[in-house]
């Protein structure tokens, strides 16, 4: 008789709005299992996109060349939308979408 099992993807653990803004980037992406990598995508208007798998992997891909500020700032924004954490929208003229 075989006996199957259901593997579940990992859950990943969700930050609280005050940690996404205030823990060291480096350490929120190591507690949440994201992995960040370069963008290859030149436009100076992409800040970056979030992809998150069925499995429950997330990728965070950011453009190059970026400012540590904005880097930063454009991580945690993104990162906040993955995980459904609740933040004022960026002024113009920045815009997100949700594929």
């Amino acid at each position: 008789m075989q006996q199957s099992t259901c593997t579940m993807p990992p859950r990943r653990p969700i930050p609280t709005p005050d940690h996404l803004l205030d823990a060291p980037l480096n350490q929120l992406l190591a507690e949440t299992g994201v992995e960040v990598i370069n963008s290859a995508i030149p436009d100076r208007e992409f800040f970056g996109a979030v992809v998150q798998h069925k499995n429950g992997d997330v990728i965070l891909a950011m453009p190059t060349g970026r400012s540590e500020l904005e880097h930063d700032t454009m991580a945690r924004y993104l990162l906040a939308q993955v995980f459904d954490i609740d933040l004022p929208k960026l002024p113009a003229p920045f815009v997100t979408t949700e594929v």
